[in-house]
């Protein structure tokens, strides 16, 4: 039987199963083989109950000493267990009358489960378990036991079985290994076969801790091949955007040095080498793809202008377009004040916009009026026309859609031309993501902040002294003259509840501290009486500004030098360097106070201490990844394409610089394997960027 046959081909998989699995990805008995476990369960030894720890997966055996039901609040069957070493609880919710009576004092258990803390000692919730007699000799088992992703309707224990069979007949038919044996051998690495057969089913002889590191060969064979297909993908959609053609721009630069005459400050080396990369893709005739990082206050935004009036002075138009109200208005000020003395008309486009300001911006835009619009999502609706767009501008590019930035492309689509494309970000990607997730596009870092910023000092402490840094707060506004945040956290997902909880903060701050002007900003505020608070900050008509986190991007305030974070376990790291990065944009030494509630979890110690150890948010961004994986620090709208089946990305670093040189290799020497491996990792998957 080929491996290209039908799962219903198999013992067990009828129509209903067979559409349970196609839920998973899997149509054939190759899709099953590359169906890999995701984690391993070692059921090879019993170890001792006295010596069990919280967190552990493992194997016990033991005599039930008594057998209880507890009322409550739930209904449960508890059985306590001992084995002479020491003593466990079993919780069951669910169990029938049968099960009670089978659980009585005196039985012998062998129970697998994961060991967890209860409220008088350790407990095993649901474990499954077997009844033995103290005669037999009952063997563990040999190997260790895969854990594969599942659907509903579809059992462990089934998937166990089908896997078991498709090992069988890969046995009898080999599966078709799409890395040449020169290129393994080079790299010292198994062959597929070996490979798989391993990981399904690892032998006796398997080094267990290896396994379940995921360090062991056979899953660095398979993890290499799966980075190894995702970068090929990459590699040829930047080959498919290069055959589109974009208008080469080579303008004098006569509009840029007007602006640099303006600006009140010169710019940095980097950013100077960030526009001369910039200028030489926009010179070529394909499209520009170029991801700019650059962390909190680094000036990516005067680099995006740069290049605008770049495009502006060849003819064409630019669109700049951010993921929020907030954002995109900063811009619109930023980009108004820069480029209106120069003599440019402007347009904006938001989903607030009033009908008639809409329709005379459209107008400009479809009749060249404006060089350049400024929006949100508004700006690839589909009444928006532009005249000559040459250049498209996106911030904070992982809050959007895919097919949002296509469809603005799609847009500046003139005689066969597609516009080129400026990508930013101040959320820095950790090179190892960068290399695998953006391998389409071509990256600069700003890697250099402007002259005079004082590195911001970060204090995590407890609300218990919540007191204390009101008093500070005080301070620092009324006897130093200085201007605060206070970002109150994400009580609840419901905007409405967010809003009423920065109400009552706001309500709190004001009592406490009478002589001080706060403003309250919150996202269901009209965008008009946000711009005029945020005006009335920045003027320094207000001393403390007490906000949800609608201020993390785009607030340029230099007077204001401290930030509170209430309940700052609840942000992401991201989340937290950015709100961070509202201070610190003057020449004063800056605070940030993380103010966090306790009991504080392992994960929210780390975040903070990250926090508090460094400012580089560089070195913040590869932490996040360690902490939350690629999809969160990308964002779920463009993480589909990580959604990665062994590989792991911070694990996996070392074997990057390897996956570039086989790609390049297969493209020069096998170009007929790359479209198979592609699919056989990828499959019909919605690709980031498509197109």
């Amino acid at each position: 039987m080929s491996l290209a046959v039908s799962l219903t081909n198999l013992k067990g998989v009828g129509p209903r199963v067979a559409e349970r699995l196609e839920r998973l990805g899997l149509h054939s008995v190759e899709d099953l083989l590359f169906h890999l476990p995701y984690k391993y369960q070692d059921r090879t030894r019993i170890v001792p109950i006295g010596s069990l720890r919280p967190g552990a997966e493992v194997v016990i055996e033991g005599e039930i000493e008594a057998s209880d039901i507890k009322f409550g609040k739930r209904r449960s069957l508890l059985c306590r267990i001992s084995d002479g070493s020491g003593s466990l609880l079993l919780r069951f919710f669910h169990f029938s009358a049968k099960q009670q009576s089978a659980l009585q004092r005196g039985v012998r258990l062998r129970c697998y489960g994961e060991v967890r803390r209860g409220p008088a000692m350790l407990e095993m919730v649901h474990p499954e378990y077997r009844q033995i007699s103290e005669a037999a000799v009952v063997a563990v088992d040999e190997n260790l036991t895969p854990v594969y992703p599942v659907t509903e309707g579809v059992a462990q224990k089934s998937l166990r079985q089908l896997a078991e069979q498709a090992l069988a007949l890969l046995k009898q038919d080999k599966v078709e290994d799409y890395l040449p044996g020169e290129l393994l051998e080079e790299l010292g690495l198994p062959s597929l076969q070996q490979a798989l057969l391993e990981v399904h089913q690892p032998s006796p002889e398997t080094a267990v801790a290896e396994l379940l590191a995921g360090n062991h060969p056979a899953q660095q064979r398979l993890a290499l091949e799966e980075l190894l297909a995702h970068h090929l993908s990459l590699r040829q959609l930047r080959h498919k955007v290069q055959q589109h053609t974009a208008p080469p721009l080579q303008p004098e630069g006569r509009l840029r040095q007007q602006l640099l005459d303006l600006l009140p400050f010169t710019l940095t080396a980097a950013q100077l080498r960030v526009i001369k990369e910039i200028d030489a893709d926009l010179a070529k005739p394909f499209p520009m793809q170029r991801l700019v990082q650059g962390d909190v206050g680094s000036g990516k935004t005067a680099v995006a202008a740069a290049a605008a009036l770049h495009a502006i002075e060849a003819g064409y138009q630019v669109a700049v377009m951010a993921p929020t109200e907030l954002l995109a208005e900063q811009h619109l000020q930023n980009f108004t004040a820069w480029l209106q003395p120069i003599g440019l008309k402007l347009a904006w486009l938001s989903g607030k916009s009033g009908a008639k300001q809409r329709r005379e911006n459209l107008a400009l835009l479809e009749s060249g009026g404006a060089a350049l619009a400024v929006g949100t999502h508004a700006l690839f609706q589909d009444e928006v026309e532009f005249n000559q767009l040459g250049l498209v501008i996106v911030d904070e590019q992982h809050r959007f859609g895919v097919h949002q930035r296509l469809a603005l492309r799609e847009k500046g689509s003139h005689d066969g031309r597609v516009p080129h494309q400026l990508i930013m970000t101040a959320t820095p990607i950790p090179r190892t993501l960068a290399m695998t997730a953006y391998a389409d596009l071509d990256s600069s870092v700003i890697d250099e902040l402007p002259p005079g910023r004082t590195p911001v000092e970060t204090v995590v402490i407890s609300d218990q002294r919540r007191d204390e840094v009101v008093a500070r707060v005080h301070r620092a506004c009324a006897q130093e003259g200085r201007q605060a945040y206070w970002v109150c956290s994400l009580i609840e997902e419901s905007e409405v509840l967010q809003c009423q909880a920065a109400e009552e903060t706001a309500a709190l701050l004001a009592e406490a501290l009478p002589d001080l002007a706060i403003g309250l900003v919150h996202g269901r505020l009209k965008p008009a009486e946000k711009e005029a608070l945020m005006a009335r900050f920045k003027s320094a008509e207000l001393d403390l500004l007490v906000a949800t986190t609608v201020i993390e991007v785009g607030v340029d305030v230099p007077n204001a030098s401290l930030m509170i974070i209430e309940n700052a376990e609840r942000f992401g790291l991201a989340q937290l360097h950015q709100l961070r990065g509202r201070v610190g944009r003057g020449s004063i030494s800056s605070s940030c106070v993380l103010m966090y509630h306790k009991p504080l979890s392992q994960q929210g110690k780390l975040r903070l201490a990250a926090l508090r150890e460094t400012n580089d948010g560089f070195e913040i961004a590869r932490r996040d990844l360690e902490l939350r994986g690629p999809g969160e620090v990308l964002g779920t709208r463009q993480s589909g394409m990580l959604r990665l089946r062994i590989a792991d990305l911070e694990r996996d670093k070392d074997l990057l610089p390897d996956v570039a040189r086989l790609a390049t290799a297969l493209l020069q020497r096998w170009p007929q394997n790359v479209a198979p491996l592609i699919q056989r990792w990828l499959g019909d998957s919605q690709r980031y960027g498509d197109v």
